[in-house]
């Protein structure tokens, strides 16, 4: 079987779909790879790395795709590429699905069974292959990297022979993976840390690495769902949650928003009145811009002022990492693929009716075969 992988061709995509480490465990298993030219050079992987792990390296796009059995990405395919697939071609990687009805059916029309990645689900069997969580860890990482160097004082504590500086007051709104690593690189680097979360469950986790639990009343029902996401809340519950957040938004040095709703667009938590009240040289980071963003006023990839407030719309943060986050992506389609390898045939064996591939198959044999998206797809 015959895997490519292509250069990502997103502005400012960094990552790779492949690194020469796993590239070599593909080869191991009896799989022939061809890769992109320069597929890894941001994430400080040469061409030669990838020969040396048994990789040919292939400079015409066009005919790397053509030839694939499958294909490797990290982000959705351009809707020109698809037509260069072979029909019955499996395909690998984020998709959006929610918002890209038309690459869906595009897909469908080709003939390509489509995995996405953020479609995975979480349970134990699939923990090796949860992309989402794998990269939301180094999202929050680098979410208060990213913040603290637009910050104009330091985080930690610190004695000094002109006296004794205090430390930052960070909050982070959000207690999920990125928001949860977040917290944990804050508090590494001396801040004070004070979070909130919709969900009372995460309480403990959240004291558990040093910081201040917020709790506010919402009224009426919130926590988790089966996935482990946050659910949905109403109207109300947001206004209450607005208000509740307000002081520890007017305290903190640096504010990071992670809220997320699988699947929808991202709530929209911090209001412009919420950011006016924060203190001039105060930073907040807005790790859900590309899913419409958690603040008012924030620019997807720009940093913006507002009263005296920095408040940045930098996407893939994860990406700011990309040796990090390559490899560990690269780890997770690795889990899925040895999960259904065929070792006599060296081949992936594509279950549609196995309980895993059936929550994250897309479309297979020309149709779109997942039910959520079947009917909104042709809508």
């Amino acid at each position: 079987m015959r895997f490519a992988i292509p250069k990502e061709s997103h502005p400012g995509e960094t990552r790779a779909a492949a690194t020469p480490a796993s590239v070599a465990r593909l080869v191991k298993m009896g799989a022939e790879i061809a890769v992109e030219a320069d597929l890894g050079l941001a994430a400080g992987f040469p061409d030669a790395a990838y020969e040396k792990a048994g990789a040919t390296i292939v400079a015409d796009r066009k005919t790397l795709l053509g030839d694939a059995d499958a294909v490797l990405r990290v982000r959705k395919p351009p809707a020109d590429e698809i037509p260069l697939l072979k029909a019955g071609a499996l395909h690998l990687s984020f998709l959006d699905p929610f918002n890209e009805k038309d690459l869906l059916n595009q897909l469908a029309a080709a003939g390509i069974s489509a995995v996405s990645m953020e479609m995975i689900p979480r349970t134990t069997r699939a923990q090796k292959m949860d992309a989402l969580t794998s990269q939301a860890n180094l999202a929050g990482y680098g979410a208060v990297l990213w913040g603290a160097a637009h910050l104009p004082k330091i985080l930690p504590m610190m004695s000094t022979a002109a006296g004794t500086l205090l430390p930052a007051r960070v909050f982070i709104i959000g207690a999920g993976v990125a928001g949860l690593q977040a917290i944990a690189t804050a508090r590494r680097l001396g801040a004070k840390v004070d979070a909130f979360d919709t969900r009372p469950v995460v309480k403990e986790q959240v004291q558990s690495l040093g910081a201040r639990f917020v709790e506010i009343d919402l009224g009426g029902e919130s926590g988790q769902t089966e996935q482990g996401y946050a659910k949905e809340l109403t109207p109300e519950q947001i206004e209450r949650q607005r208000q509740g957040m307000k002081k520890a938004c007017a305290e903190a040095d640096l504010v990071i928003t992670t809220a997320q709703v699988f699947g929808r667009k991202a709530p929209r938590i911090l209001t412009k009145d919420m950011v006016a009240a924060m203190k001039p040289g105060s930073v907040v980071v807005d790790m859900a811009i590309e899913s419409g963003g958690n603040v008012e006023g924030s620019i997807l990839g720009e940093a913006v002022q507002v009263d005296g407030v920095t408040i940045l719309g930098h996407p893939n943060l994860a990406g700011r990492v990309p040796q990090n986050a390559s490899q560990v992506y690269a780890t997770n389609l690795i889990g899925l693929i040895e999960d259904f390898w065929d070792k006599e045939a060296r081949t992936f064996h594509l279950n549609p009716s196995d309980e895993l591939i059936s929550q994250c198959l897309l479309t297979h044999e020309g149709r779109i075969c997942h039910p959520r998206f079947a009917e909104s797809a042709k809508s």
